[in-house]
């Protein structure tokens, strides 16, 4: 199994996950032109994936994929409650799975399991993802950790993890004192704090890749990022820090 973030930000998400000609889209937040363009650039072609799994109804995670499902006839899978936020954007566009959280279904060689997490959307779920022998966990827009969430990400060997502000830079910001507290909030996103703290419960050692994701442009920095990871990840585990604007490479996670 191998995975690239094809897109990681408030602009929008979209995560490839590839395994025996097999693939998933995790999130469609760009449009179907740039999902292709950035496969492309991966020596991927999109008409190889067979799914598309959403995680909740925000826009920078659903935003292009009516489009995408409508040109590639692909199915979406996400939580009747996501379906139900984001009929406006999908309904009568795209193919429609509804999925039930915490029950486990299979698309093609993989087994997925959605995971629900604290977030401000209706019925919001990451995906931890097993084809070949491994498990790879997603696990992005979530306003604190739980002991539920720790129970289904802990000892993966590969992980996808949201580090999206840090808390001087938003209270800092320009952002209104609401969207502050939103975000900052028990339903906002992790601060790079408690990315770390939680990194650390999940035993990272058995990591054989790690990625950070879905940094705030406006209240983050790689730099902040990347002195976190140095402190609670081992040092012989490899990282990356995800990207806006440009896909990651390919990530292997070896049999």
């Amino acid at each position: 199994m191998r995975y690239a973030t094809l897109a990681s930000g408030s602009g929008g998400n979209a995560t490839l996950v590839e395994h025996d000609g097999h693939a998933l889209l995790i999130d469609c937040g760009p449009s179907a032109r740039t999902i292709a363009a950035r496969s492309a650039a991966l020596d991927f072609e999109v008409e190889r994936i067979d799914a598309v799994l959403i995680t909740h109804e925000h826009d920078d995670h659903v935003g292009g994929a009516a489009a995408l499902s409508r040109r590639h006839d692909l199915p979406v899978y996400l939580s009747g409650g996501t379906a139900r936020a984001a009929a406006a954007r999908l309904d009568g566009r795209a193919r429609l799975h509804p999925l039930t959280p915490e029950r486990a279904f299979r698309v093609g060689p993989f087994d997925i399991v959605p995971v629900i997490v604290p977030h401000d959307a209706r019925e919001p779920c990451q995906f931890v993802i097993a084809a070949g022998g491994r498990r790879l966990g997603i696990l992005t827009d979530l306003g604190q950790p739980t002991a539920h969430v720790e129970q289904h990400y802990r000892a993966l060997d590969a992980l996808v993890l949201e580090f999206n502000h840090e808390p001087d830079l938003l209270a800092q910001s320009a952002y209104p004192r609401s969207l502050r507290a939103r975000i900052g909030g028990h339903y906002g996103h992790l601060s790079n704090a408690q990315a770390s703290a939680l990194l650390g419960r999940l035993e990272p050692s058995s990591l054989v890749s790690f990625t950070a994701a879905h940094l705030s442009e406006k209240t983050n920095t790689p730099a902040h990022v990347a002195a976190c990871l140095a402190r609670c990840l081992p040092p012989d585990v490899p990282r990356h820090i995800a990207q806006q604007d440009a896909p990651s490479p390919w990530f292997e996670i070896e049999p």
